[in-house]
């Protein structure tokens, strides 16, 4: 028997505002960031979720410097960072499988 999921609401979505917001934040110093961030939001804008934006945001937060080794995998996330949906967003920024699925 099939679940009839018409009557479930559909999945939310980040806003113009806030996608706007995020777009303008992921502007960063170098040049890199820039690449990856920019070219992440343009594919995967629509898709967005209000908690992957809020985890976007809190990338945004670090220095040029400590979002670029998260970005390309030679820092770990830790602290309050060391969850599975940074994990999960860091993985969807660089495009690669997951890290230990080599």
């Amino acid at each position: 028997m099939r679940a009839d999921r018409s009557s479930e609401p559909p999945p939310r979505r980040v806003g113009a505002e806030a996608l706007r917001r995020l777009r303008w934040r992921s502007r960063r110093g170098l040049l890199e960031n820039d690449l990856l961030i920019g070219r992440f939001l343009e594919r995967q804008a629509d898709a967005l979720d209000p908690a992957d934006a809020d985890v976007l945001a809190r990338l945004l937060d670090l220095s040029d410097a400590e979002l670029l080794e998260l970005l390309l995998g030679r820092r770990q996330p830790a602290g309050d960072l060391d969850a599975p949906a940074v994990r999960d967003l860091l993985v969807r920024l660089g495009g690669g499988p997951p890290l230990g699925n080599g």
